[in-house]
């Protein structure tokens, strides 16, 4: 038997006992019987493969998306996605728009829910895609607290001219940084010519998620735009409410 692997189903078996509830690594390390350089090694590798999310700079482990869908459990992220599916309903009718919900997973912008429009021809975009090459992505990268920012830069590097030529140096990568924080909401015009609005949804004062429209440049107009974000806004709100804790 390989140990390494072995070790690792000890790791997915222990966190899976309560997949939502974030676990530290001297948890996780005292749980599975291995020191913590060992155990944060297997659990690094865990987190870029999605079978383990990482809930934030020393916030702990959580189940990542790949378990879920392993098993065809549609439970990732629940208490997002309860509060923003009758919203995005909502949002995808009145725009006849296809929207999505996404979250940051490392250098990646991960989907974990869409709502699709009647529209004849809709915008297809991969469950997974880099984070600076879609509106929803930039916004959470973007949003990010100043110290996670400057972490997630320097682990990532900055985005090549092909996937958002704006900010291709450091220069040009802050000020849109800056410009997303001013505006508070990513925009995106593909080379496939599909422009991409994205705004945030938050947990009281954080931001956990992004809402996104994405619709073919020949439907965007200026009343269009307008109207886009101001549902947007609307829309992630009502979710945003919907995640705050009632007195």
């Amino acid at each position: 038997m390989i140990q390494v692997i072995n070790r690792a189903f000890d790791i997915l078996e222990y966190v899976a006992i309560e997949p939502t509830r974030p676990k530290s690594l001297t948890e996780v390390a005292e749980a599975a019987g291995l020191n913590q350089g060992t155990c944060a090694n297997i659990m690094k590798t865990m987190v870029n493969r999605r079978y383990l999310d990482q809930a934030g700079p020393k916030k702990g482990y959580c189940l990542g998306s790949r378990a879920y869908w392993l098993t065809g459990n549609t439970s990732y992220r629940k208490d997002i996605l309860e509060a923003a599916r009758p919203p995005m309903l909502h949002l995808s009718r009145q725009l006849e728009e296809s929207c999505l919900l996404a979250v940051l997973n490392g250098d990646q912008r991960l989907i974990i829910h869409r709502e699709l429009c009647d529209q004849p021809l809709q915008v297809q975009t991969a469950d997974e895609k880099h984070a600076y090459d879609s509106a929803s992505g930039r916004l959470l990268v973007g949003t990010l607290p100043d110290a996670e920012l400057v972490k997630f830069k320097n682990r990532y590097g900055l985005p090549t001219p092909d996937v958002w030529e704006e900010a291709a140096s450091e220069p040009k990568f802050y000020a849109q940084v800056q410009i997303i924080r001013d505006r508070g909401y990513a925009y995106q015009e593909s080379l496939r010519q599909v422009i991409g609005y994205a705004v945030p949804v938050y947990r009281q004062e954080e931001i956990i998620a992004s809402l996104s429209v994405y619709l073919p440049m020949y439907r965007h107009t200026t009343e269009k735009a307008s109207l886009v974000l101001n549902s947007l806004r609307q829309a992630a709100e009502q979710i945003s409410n919907e995640l705050t804790p009632k007195i």
